[in-house]
């Protein structure tokens, strides 16, 4: 890390003010983003997905729950995998307690892995964690939302992910957003991908405004599952 000039409190007020304008810039943006998003056209589910969960089959309109709106985790945990992906649960850690004000505001949430039921169970509990988890082993749920590949797409070396042609690999995150209307009917509204989820994560919101910043080499590379890090 290279040190900033040191300057008096006069002129370092001056550089700040100078920074403000340019995060007021980014504000305005962002609503602007925020609200070409929610004016995007919508696309009717036609497909009934059958879901895993702890209280047996379920669809996706039944994890709204009587709310209108629905967001869904992509969680990555591969069938063959012990445990969730390090980089999902750290996503996860910042929604808990996010779900109290969610579901008071019209908007249920749900995580969908691949991983059956039984190993997601058990890796809820462990990470302690109460926002509901569903399998969606056995559907084409996380392949037609572009977040698990085939052996056959696979074999291409290029999958379908963000939008674009990407490096494949068997799993990626993702969170997609859904709406039921009053007849039932379930839209897919919006979907993003890679890094489209970060703000979010407030950890990540916390280390930007410091002077190290995020402070990694690769993207996520200091992570560790919640009771992974050093006793301190």
């Amino acid at each position: 890390m290279t040190k900033p000039a040191v300057v008096s409190r006069e002129d370092w007020l001056v550089a700040r003010k100078r920074h403000l304008e340019h995060e007021k810039e980014l504000t305005r943006m962002r609503d602007r983003l925020n609200e070409e998003r929610r004016n995007l056209p919508w696309v009717k589910v036609e497909k009934a997905y059958v879901f895993d969960t702890p209280d047996g089959p379920k669809g996706l309109a039944d994890f709204f729950d009587g709310r209108s709106q629905l967001i869904v985790h992509h969680f990555m945990f591969h069938p063959d995998w012990e445990a969730g992906c390090k980089s999902c649960s750290f996503d996860a850690d910042h929604v808990e307690p996010t779900l109290v004000h969610l579901e008071n505001h019209d908007v249920s949430y749900v995580r969908v892995s691949r991983a059956p039921l039984d190993k997601i169970e058990a890796y809820r509990k462990r990470m302690g964690w109460r926002a509901r988890w569903v399998s969606s082993f056995g559907s084409d749920f996380n392949y037609d939302y572009h977040v698990s590949f085939t052996p056959e797409e696979l074999a291409k070396s290029k999958v379908l992910y963000n939008y674009r042609l990407d490096h494949g690999y068997d799993e990626l995150p993702g969170v997609s957003v859904f709406f039921k209307d009053d007849d039932g009917i379930v839209y897919h509204t919006y979907s993003s991908y890679a890094r489209g989820n970060e703000e979010v994560m407030t950890t990540y919101m916390y280390l930007d405004i410091t002077p190290k910043g995020r402070n990694e080499i690769e993207i996520m590379d200091w992570i560790r599952r919640h009771d992974e890090y050093p006793a301190t």
